[in-house]
């Protein structure tokens, strides 16, 4: 089975393991924002020990099967942001982000997901990445697009994203797969 990177790193960004040390900065900068979780399957965090065990909880998590990135500027220590890699089977991963405010709209996200997309798409035993997004979530469809993901259609009432609601909603599906060999 393809391990999962110990890091990745584009032209601006660094994507390195969480640290316990990082969740006062990702509570401060994005947990708590109502606007950043909007979409998310989790509610704005309420306190800092809340965030810490989010952390705790990737950290805990088996590096083969699911591996979860700081995001950080080159040169910076300002954590702008979380990707999560997770290995869905053998062949196949999905992951997932979330990108202080502060950050949105500077391509960062885009660029993230391009270089995990690229070493996924050149490891011989994945052939599949993706993921999903709500309909409304625009912003995230457009990354993904972005990225080199094809829209593969609507999952109807997929996913509760408890800030939108109770009940389960519309999400498109997205994905890059390597091409059949005849």
């Amino acid at each position: 089975m393809t391990p999962l990177p110990e890091r990745f790193e584009t032209d601006r960004l660094l994507l390195r393991p969480l640290k316990a040390a990082d969740a006062p900065v990702i509570f401060t900068r994005y947990a708590r924002d109502p606007d950043v979780a909007r979409y998310m399957t989790w509610e704005p965090h309420r306190s800092v020990d809340e965030t810490a065990t989010y952390v705790a909880d990737c950290i805990k998590a088996r590096p083969d099967r699911d591996r979860s990135y700081a995001i950080l500027p080159r040169g910076d220590d300002r954590l702008i942001g979380v990707f999560e890699l997770r290995r869905m089977a053998r062949h196949r991963l999905g992951f997932g982000y979330a990108l202080a405010q502060m950050a949105w709209g500077q391509g960062f996200m885009t660029e993230a997901l391009t270089n995990v997309v690229t070493w996924a798409m050149a490891q011989p035993a994945i052939f599949r990445i993706g993921d999903v997004c709500d309909t409304e979530n625009t912003a995230s469809a457009r990354v993904m697009e972005k990225a080199g993901l094809t829209r593969e259609g609507v999952l109807r009432r997929w996913a509760v994203h408890p800030n939108l609601g109770p009940e389960p909603r519309d999400c498109f599906s997205y994905a890059r797969v390597k091409d059949m060999v005849a």
